[in-house]
Parts: structure tokens; sequence; C-alpha cells
């Protein structure tokens, strides 16, 4: 069910190769994290889920708002969400969950959840790189954001802190 979605998203973002790229290393390092901190089985999907989905609102939100901002996409992200997760058969308590975390991905407080925390992780891990983000702001989103062993370790091992 996943892979499906997978295909969806590719054409959903068709002539987007970074968006395609972004969502899949956030896919895998979710998933990554979450197997290693033993997440059960059903939240697992749930993550992967939302995973995959998590920036859908991202070209909406470039169109209406003239903006790809962290707050636009958590606003229009959950329709966009349920309609192709619904489309596609999923669970409705992994629709509503995951659109749930696909409008509150770029919130970093209250964060309710080991799904919510670990796909802030991933996020964050794949947004660092991409942006070529600074030593210091990597040191602050590891200290600040990662609560997980495991999140925690490979921000320090992926930028050398």
């Amino acid at each position: 069910m996943i892979e499906k979605l997978i295909s969806e998203m590719i054409i959903y973002y068709h002539g987007d190769p970074k968006r395609i790229q972004h969502f899949m290393k956030v896919h895998d390092f979710a998933r990554t994290i979450a197997v290693l901190e033993n997440l059960d089985k059903e939240t697992l999907f749930t993550l992967e889920t939302a995973a995959v989905v998590h920036d859908i609102g991202i070209h909406i939100s470039e169109e209406k708002y003239s903006s790809a901002a962290g707050k636009y996409q958590e606003l229009e992200g959950p329709p966009l969400a349920e309609e192709m997760l619904t489309r596609l058969g999923f669970p409705e308590d992994v629709i509503s969950r995951v659109c749930y975390l696909v409008g509150h991905h770029h919130t970093y407080q209250n964060i309710d959840g080991a799904d919510y925390q670990i796909l802030v992780e991933a996020d964050f891990l794949v947004n660092l790189y991409e942006d070529q983000a600074s030593e210091k702001a990597a040191i602050h989103a590891c200290d600040a954001v990662f609560q997980t062993e495991t999140g925690r370790r490979f921000c320090r091992e992926m930028f050398g802190l």
C-alpha cells in the first residue's frame, strides 16, 4: 500500500524531482528511525504514510500564497492528503492521523506521539542537508528538536557533531 502511495506521489509531483527526492528521503529516514526505535507495526504504517505525503500542500501553497512556508503547507496539505488516501483505500483512522501530522509537521511544540516526533526528526535531517544548514543550526536542531536516541545519533553522525 505504501508503494502505491509513493507511485501516486511521484505522479502528483510530475516534473518536480526535487520534491520527489525530498519525500523519498524523509520516508526512508522516518522508517529507519522508527524500526530502530521499535515502533509498533500500526504506528509505523501511519508514520510511513505521513512521511510520503507530508509536503503534499507545497505546490498549492506556492500558487495561492507565493510561498512554501510551513504554515501554508500545514493549512493546505490535509485536504489533499485526505482525498488521495481515501481514493487509494487507506483506513479511516490512518487517514485521520496522517492529516493531523500533515497539518502539524512544521509545528515543533506539543508533539504528541512517536509518529509525529519521528516525522519531524526525519524531515529535519533532510532539510538541514538540503538547505546546507550551518553546523550551529544542526547543533541547535539536534539539541532542541530531536528526542529519539536514533534520531539524535543520525543527526550527530550526519553533520559530524
